[in-house]
């Protein structure tokens, strides 16, 4: 960057009758390197209604995190980029050709037949077909690939409509139709990375992930998970696959997570030489989530994404799971507003207020919304003892 200012001429009388006249301006270069800007990928399709009525994910969340963004003045067209679908070339990089083909004329003829829906996990209550579907799982996948893409030019990037972490190479699972988490870590390694590591911070275990990349030795994952949760699975690490699991009890708190981070997640990182990260930050974690008992405040998840960001490595960032629309929207903008060097308010404006009061959720009941997730983005912390089997689980990553 050059820049120009004035200088007045200088004079030396002091030590002098030599007199300096014709020095008026001064070019100077800033030789400092160019700080990237971060990146939020996102777009207005994630505003459509999706998976119908009766479903978890049946909330106002992608959106609300974009326009509590921008009433903040956080986001703006300079540092948000619009992604698109992923092609049907790019999903058969992972996925089966028979699923991806299934799931495109599923939501074409607005139903399955009995034998797909079984073998493809489809039409179910638990992946329901709405009008959309394809589009926008794959322009989940787009997102994360145009993630990884920003992150090795050097921007940290934030999707927080990614995070489908549950999505098998031939099969719908968990409410992920694909996984797109596995896509902008193949990015990474198409890019010639030869150690990507990817950190699963949702309350359920990042078990599509980590079944995609079990036997290559070039990606490592790490989930940290509520024990005895649905998918039931990450009880057990596999070291010599790369697989890092620390499933934790009910009622984990910010202390005991702060540890975990301390002593196994950051170490384990510094231990592999990890050239990429991938983070994967479910909002079902935090306290009153209705789908898990973990009791994690945002300020203890933001400061965790830092700590990764201090690693100075090419790194994108994906949401997740969270059916608290509240409790999503607050983390992830808030998370956002820290990835982009703002300063969080200690209250939000009145139309920040207004876009959380008219938030509905089926899950929550009212007499448990805490007004605090009305006017404020931060949580306050909630500490705790660590308990001997939160020490045991850390120590067993990095021994």
């Amino acid at each position: 960057m050059e820049y120009s200012r004035s200088i007045p001429p200088f004079r030396l009388s002091t030590f002098g009758r030599k007199e300096v006249q014709n020095i008026q301006t001064v070019s100077l270069v800033d030789t400092r390197p160019a700080v990237p800007l971060p990146i939020f990928v996102g777009s207005d399709a994630f505003r459509r209604a999706a998976f119908g009525a009766n479903h978890p994910l049946n909330v106002i969340r992608h959106s609300a995190v974009m326009d509590l963004a921008r009433i903040l003045g956080w986001l703006s067209d300079e540092n948000f980029r619009a992604c698109g679908p992923a092609s049907v070339e790019r999903l058969l990089e992972f996925h089966d050709r028979a699923y991806v083909k299934v799931l495109q004329h599923a939501e074409a003829r607005g139903r399955v037949e009995r034998e797909i829906r079984d073998q493809y996990q489809i039409g179910t209550l638990e992946n329901p077909l709405f009008k959309g579907v394809f589009d926008r799982a794959a322009r989940t996948v787009g997102g994360s690939i145009l993630a990884a893409e920003l992150a090795l030019e050097g921007h940290n990037v934030f999707h927080p409509s990614g995070g489908t972490h549950h999505g098998r190479a031939d099969r719908a699972c968990g409410f992920c139709y694909f996984n797109d988490p596995v896509f902008a870590i193949k990015t990474f390694l198409d890019a010639g990375m030869e150690q990507v590591y990817y950190v699963d911070l949702d309350a359920h275990h990042g078990d599509g992930v980590e079944t995609a990349f079990f036997d290559e030795p070039r990606v490592t994952t790490l989930s940290i998970h509520e024990d005895y949760r649905w998918p039931y699975s990450g009880s057990t690490s596999y070291p010599d696959e790369g697989a890092f699991n620390v499933p934790v009890a009910r009622g984990f708190n910010d202390s005991e997570f702060e540890h975990v981070m301390e002593n196994a997640v950051l170490p384990l990182a510094e231990r592999l030489r990890a050239e990429a990260l991938v983070v994967c930050c479910g909002a079902d974690c935090l306290a009153g989530d209705p789908l898990s008992t973990m009791l994690l405040s945002n300020v203890a998840l933001w400061r965790a994404v830092e700590q990764l960001l201090a690693l100075e490595l090419p790194t994108v960032v994906v949401g997740g799971g969270g059916y608290n629309p509240w409790t999503v929207t607050r983390y992830w903008t808030g998370l956002w507003g820290r990835i982009s060097g703002q300063e969080v308010p200690d209250t939000l404006p009145q139309q920040a207020v207004d876009l959380l009061r008219d938030m509905e959720c089926d899950l929550v009941d009212e007499e448990d919304v805490d007004v605090s997730w009305y006017n404020t983005i931060a949580d306050s912390p909630n500490p705790g003892p660590v308990r001997d089997s939160v020490k045991w689980l850390a120590e067993g990553i990095v021994p």
